[in-house]
């Protein structure tokens, strides 16, 4: 038995920690969110680094020891530290973030295309609509087909989508300035922090908390680590500071040359591009680099379209939380009725661009609705870490996050407010009153997030309990 064990210590497979790190960035960066942070110009900076601070590492480091230490993700790690119908909340908000990030990742997309098109077509609700809900519904179908031809457009997705376009926006804009051409946005030491015109002047900070989810998916690669105690760190800070370059750089680019006045929250990098090729007549390069932004996220929302269901499927059946009519496998072993009920409501949403007249508007809606329901797990999760190292001191961990209190106290403070915040609309915010944008946000988040997950909890039979193994699961 020794022999056997020491053959399979000498055959593992360790990851290197540039490996996670570069995992990490390519799951969490991305140049979708740059225009909404270019709005402030130098001030992005400032606003990038502060969730990092406070949201970011937390949730990094304190997810690690959680996956390290309790294999099944976020249903597992809360359900443990704090309840099961609590466990299956955090599971819900992980999946439900999504039925609102897909309708705002494909008007990014609708806007990209229209400059392949017509650029006019990127501030017309009505196009923005029809693309979000085509595509949305073509991808289920290719999903539930099982087939895996897309995954390897996802694996080069942050080169073809992220990388190049980055690089080129950067070189770009700096030949540009050294061109002496004026700055879009003031550069100089007095912009370092945005303008203070309220708490309305601060809230697109809490977007940029949802620019930073997903951490605690890449945490459970901590045991693949051979030294995670040293190796992890650094995976880390390798990761946070290739994110923050990525999402940092384009964005000022992005305002050196588009005013804040004139930047779309969906088209903005596309705008940017535009403006570039026009300036140094090379225009024709606007569409190559629209199919290269669009095939990138395409093929990402393809590669993730059933993935964060799938943990959802697992314990509806498990525990019984879900009818069978929404965990019941076609014969590819997809979630087919899932993804369709995902999507009658993906094109409820999608409708909002047609029946708002600003697109920006609508697109900010739908992020903000995607990160409340998003944090709602955050605090789950931060807390059960909390009463799981409390309760369970000597449950084997692979890695053991340093100040564990204080980084759980830290981040669910900062998801705390920035829960709050989202509720108060932003100074970009177009046309509408105060109060119309927080009865949206309010009726999203609380009917998605908590009202929904209530009534299956509450309905929930035991004849929906299905014992299948999770193999059975694609």
């Amino acid at each position: 038995m020794a022999t056997v064990t020491a053959a399979k210590a000498t055959t593992t497979k360790y990851m290197s920690w540039v490996t996670l790190a570069l995992m990490t960035t390519s799951s969490v960066a991305s140049l979708r969110s740059s225009p909404t942070m270019a709005v402030y110009g130098l001030a992005c900076v400032f606003l990038y680094l502060i969730p990092a601070l406070l949201f970011l590492l937390p949730t990094a480091f304190v997810a690690a020891e959680l996956a390290s230490g309790w294999a099944g993700g976020v249903y597992k790690w809360v359900g443990e530290g704090l309840s099961q119908p609590m466990g299956f909340l955090a599971v819900w908000c992980q999946f439900a973030m999504t039925i609102f990030y897909y309708p705002s990742l494909l008007a990014y997309v609708a806007s990209t295309f229209a400059y392949i098109i017509d650029p006019s077509l990127a501030a017309n609700g009505t196009y923005v609509a029809i693309v979000i809900i085509t595509i949305y519904w073509v991808a289920v179908f290719v999903s539930s087909q099982g087939t895996k031809t897309v995954a390897g457009l996802s694996s080069m997705g942050l080169i073809i989508g992220t990388l190049i376009p980055g690089a080129l926006l950067v070189v770009l804009g700096l030949v540009f300035l050294a061109q002496g051409n004026p700055s879009a946005a003031p550069m100089d030491g007095g912009h370092l922090l945005p303008a203070w015109t309220g708490v309305a002047s601060l809230v697109l900070i809490v977007n940029n908390f949802l620019s930073y989810a997903g951490m605690e998916m890449n945490a459970v690669h901590v045991s693949s680590l051979k030294n995670p105690g040293k190796e992890y760190p650094k995976a880390m800070a390798l990761a946070v500071a290739l994110v923050l370059l990525i999402f940092i750089v384009p964005a000022v680019v992005i305002s050196w040359v588009v005013p804040s006045k004139n930047l779309s929250l969906t088209a903005g990098v596309m705008q940017a591009f535009d403006g570039f090729f026009n300036h140094f007549d090379i225009g024709f390069l606007t569409p190559i680099l629209g199919v290269m932004l669009v095939a990138a996220a395409l093929g990402g929302m393809l590669t993730w379209l059933a993935g964060p269901s799938k943990g959802l499927l697992l314990i509806g059946r498990q525990e019984g939380y879900l009818p069978p009519i929404l965990t019941r496998l076609n014969k590819h072993g997809v979630q087919q009725n899932m993804l369709v009920a995902q999507g009658v409501v993906t094109t409820l949403l999608a409708l909002l661009y047609a029946f708002i007249p600003d697109v920006s508007s609508a697109y900010w809606i739908l992020s903000v609705i995607t990160t409340q329901v998003y944090l709602i797990m955050y605090v789950l999760m931060f807390a059960a870490a909390i009463r799981l190292r409390r309760n369970q001191p000597d449950h084997p961990r692979g890695y053991r996050a340093p100040a564990l209190a204080a980084l759980c106290g830290l981040g669910a403070t900062s998801s705390v407010a920035a829960f709050l915040i989202g509720f108060v609309p932003p100074s970009q915010y177009g046309s509408g009153n105060g109060l119309s944008y927080v009865v949206l946000i309010g009726l999203g988040m609380g009917i998605v997030g908590l009202l929904i997950p209530y009534l299956f909890m509450r309905f929930r039979k035991p004849g929906w309990k299905i014992d299948a193994p999770e193999e059975a699961i694609a």
